[in-house]
């Protein structure tokens, strides 16, 4: 998207956004091509820019060239032959072609390096620690939110009723705002204001809210990350985005419940934030190893630590006596097959990898994760059509939802 001036917009133009008048007033919806007699029109009413779709056409074909080796660099670990990989890189080119249209510089190899943080220590070396010491070590010293728990009683409570489950909620001010905030976004896209939590539980239903709540508060506990190793609103941000697709594809099958899929995407890499807490700097290391040789960061988990996130996880979440449900989707996300009933974590394991596509375009650093092809063909949908309908749905709510947490 592009903001244009009046009087270098041109007809063909295709508004990004919808245009309204100094009054408020709706002059044009998003989507609609301009034409002569538009642009009259906003000369008229005093409109003097509008935000426009970019046309990457408009690149010279050495920039276009330019586009396409940057972004082939990300699915160097994909089967190119696949046909939801092929959509996939087709959406990646497409959405970073119209971001170095609208001025943005494609990152060079020293943007993939990090700085300061040489003072960072571990608790633990490789070889000393392991997953389950690190968790052993984390929850011992750290108390949960107690919000936690209570959340968690009322949610195996079949007989909790609304009453109840608002009342728990409400007692953490903090917790209900942003589920207002949640709830009141594209992600339920309720036609009127829900102004009670109450409200948002008859609506909603107590088990989705319930869980909704379970998994901010999960959020809560990660508050001292080091800033110079890991920017927490871009791992939101990739957090949110996954639990948007994942939600989505969710809603493409029968008898699941699509706002689980959201916080199972939301939380699917809660083992990563462990190992930032308490081996930062091998996190680090990781991280460049991964950035610099273009590998999956798990792989360079793996090199680095002898582990991924994934085996922290687990023992994490059974700590935390976090629903089985949601721990197996989170804990198989890179490895659906091998859970006997694959298709709630292969619905992150694609949801994952489609966040890392469209992050291409925002300064991803890091190459697909890879995708198992039975995952996919689990879903037992035309790719074309889904995925392109989905980055639709999530570019109309990441802005939003991201403001609910932010």
């Amino acid at each position: 998207m592009g903001i244009t001036r009046l009087d270098e917009l041109k007809a063909g133009m295709v508004l990004a956004t919808d245009l309204v008048a100094s009054d408020g007033r709706l002059l044009f919806k998003s989507g609609t091509k301009l034409e002569d007699r538009h642009l009259e029109q906003l000369k008229r009413v005093g409109v003097d820019e509008a935000d426009v779709e970019l046309d990457p056409n408009d690149l010279s074909k050495e920039k276009l060239q330019e586009v396409e080796d940057y972004v082939r660099d990300f699915f160097l670990y994909v089967n190119p032959d696949f046909k939801p990989t092929i959509e996939m890189f087709r959406i990646a080119l497409d959405l970073t072609a119209k971001q170095v249209a609208a001025g943005w510089e494609l990152p060079d190899v020293s943007e993939r390096r990090a700085d300061s943080v040489e003072h960072l220590e571990d608790i633990f070396i490789k070889g000393m620690g392991t997953p389950e010491t690190l968790v052993r070590h984390e929850t011992e010293l750290t108390s949960f939110p107690d919000i936690f728990f209570r959340i968690k009683e009322v949610l195996e409570d079949d007989s909790a009723s609304a009453d109840r489950i608002a009342r728990v909620v409400s007692t953490d001010m903090s917790l209900a705002a942003k589920l207002l905030k949640l709830v009141n976004s594209p992600l339920y896209g309720f036609p009127q204001t829900i102004d009670s939590i109450s409200r948002a539980v008859a609506l909603v239903g107590a088990k989705e809210l319930s869980t909704l709540a379970l998994g901010i508060s999960a959020i809560n506990y990660f508050k001292d990350i080091p800033p110079e190793l890991m920017d927490m609103e871009t791992f939101w941000r990739h957090s949110i985005s996954c639990g948007i697709f994942a939600k989505i594809l969710a809603g493409t099958q029968t008898g699941l419940s699509p706002e689980r899929f959201f916080i199972g995407g939301l939380l699917h890499d809660v083992g990563r934030l462990i190992m930032f807490k308490k081996l930062p700097y091998a996190s680090t290391e990781a991280m460049l190893f991964a950035r610099e040789n273009s590998i999956p960061l798990t792989e360079a988990e793996m090199s680095v630590m002898g582990f991924i996130h994934t085996d922290v996880s687990t023992p994490l979440l059974e700590a935390w006596k976090f629903p089985e449900g949601l721990s197996n989707m989170i804990n198989y996300h890179h490895k659906p097959m091998e859970f006997p009933n694959p298709l709630e974590p292969a619905i992150i394991h694609v949801a994952d990898n489609l966040a890392n596509a469209v992050e291409i375009a925002l300064s991803g650093m890091y190459v697909m994760p890879g995708m198992d092809e039975d995952a996919w063909v689990l879903l037992g949908v035309d790719p074309v059509p889904l995925l392109e309908k989905s980055v639709s749905e999530y570019g109309e709510q990441i802005d939003t939802i991201m403001s609910a947490f932010f």
